[in-house]
């Protein structure tokens, strides 16, 4: 079927709406951009990962981040707010996967290098992403010719 955002504009007019708020929340680019490729990665988003792919350059992303990814633990191409960003990706992503989904010490370790509006944004941007996901990988987005770039 057409991607849902598509068949129904609201729904992608409120993803839009969600990834703005999520622009004014004072992150830095380069950290919402490596924590959506990070959540489109462990979804397997295809048309995601090509989307942030393409905007890699525009956000002064470096080559070793985006092929070390997957690794951002044991890199050390990535800084501890990087990290801490990341591994909230991992756990809002994995929610079923442990008992504690969130537990208090990730949170410190995110609430120690962003402030509450970055922390928002963050947990916006984590959600909205995972949301993308879901529906792009349902109804099987197309990679190479994604609805939104049409």
């Amino acid at each position: 079927m057409k991607n849902p955002a598509e068949v129904l504009p609201q729904a992608f007019k409120g993803i839009g709406n969600l990834l703005a708020a999520v622009s004014q929340g004072g992150l830095p680019e380069t950290t919402t951009e490596l924590v959506a490729m990070r959540v489109s990665q462990l979804n397997g988003c295809a048309a995601c990962l090509q989307g942030h792919a393409e905007r890699i350059d525009d956000v002064g992303l470096s080559i070793e981040k985006v092929v070390g990814l997957a690794g951002y633990r044991e890199s050390p191409f990535f800084d501890e707010a990087e990290k801490a960003a990341l591994a909230l990706a991992d756990a809002m992503t994995r929610l079923a996967d442990a008992e504690d989904a969130v537990p208090d010490e990730l949170w410190r370790e995110v609430t120690k290098h962003y402030d509450e509006q970055q922390t928002a944004a963050l947990v916006v941007c984590i959600a909205t992403h995972n949301l993308f996901n879901r529906i792009n990988v349902t109804v099987r987005e197309d990679a190479a010719n994604p609805f939104w770039a049409r």
